[in-house]
């Protein structure tokens, strides 16, 4: 019997990089893409601000063809869904029967998944749903996941810590009501190595700015001859 295709829903973040990797140490189901909407105006991801370009060459590294959805700017609700039933009546054509997400505790995002994708004729996966989310942080910096803080809310979390690794060290200083896998959109990462990648994404961290209420750690690509060895750090 053949196993359910699945679109893992590509932030470019740990969570998502994650969630891919627990899927695929399952082998319960066939991960075919990423799928990952882009600010059409800027060509970055939305709400991360990550380059078209390094989402590609996260995509080569995990093996995997991407899905780009393309959002204009600004977006409404209403853009975005219709540019997501888009991208699903195109999946479903291709035989995509799941979409997976990284999503850990938010009831509320839950649930509007599940209400679009049963919409869309689709199911949803949920492979980290539940786990504890300072031992999830852990594991995840344990494993070999590199990633950098490219996105922070100054009104959750001191601009300082955009731009830095995420790794034991921050772990240990985050603030006390802060959660160690910004689940409350405390903050957002950019992933650029794993334990399942076949290459890391070469990087350096560009300026950091202010913007829309956030603050944003530009990052840009990197020549590959710049990347340390696999388990070294950059960023």
């Amino acid at each position: 019997m053949s196993r359910p295709r699945v679109l893992v829903s590509w932030s470019s973040g740990k969570d998502s990089a994650w969630a891919l990797q627990v899927l695929r140490a399952r082998g319960e189901v066939e991960v075919v893409g990423l799928l990952t909407t882009f600010n059409r105006e800027f060509a970055r991801v939305s709400m991360h601000g990550v380059r078209d370009a390094l989402v590609r060459g996260q995509a080569r590294a995990v093996g995997l063809p991407l899905r780009a959805v393309r959002l204009p700017w600004p977006c409404s609700n209403a853009d975005y869904e219709a540019a997501m039933s888009r991208a699903m009546a195109r999946a479903r054509a291709e035989g995509v029967t799941h979409i997976a997400f990284g999503d850990l505790f938010l009831e509320d995002i839950r649930a509007y998944r599940e209400e679009r994708m049963a919409q869309a004729g689709m199911t949803p996966l949920f492979p980290l749903w539940g786990a504890d989310t300072a031992r999830l942080a852990r594991e995840m910096v344990a494993s070999g996941t590199r990633a950098v803080l490219v996105c922070v809310d100054p009104k959750q979390l001191d601009p300082r810590f955009c731009g830095r690794p995420f790794d034991a060290s921050l772990l240990e200083e985050l603030p006390r009501g802060v959660d160690p896998c910004g689940e409350r959109g405390e903050f957002h990462t950019f992933v650029w190595d794993g334990p399942a990648w076949a290459r890391p994404v070469a990087v350096t961290r560009g300026e950091v700015v202010e913007r829309d209420g956030f603050v944003f750690a530009d990052l840009l690509p990197a020549a590959p001859a710049s990347a340390p060895a696999r388990g070294g750090r950059r960023c």
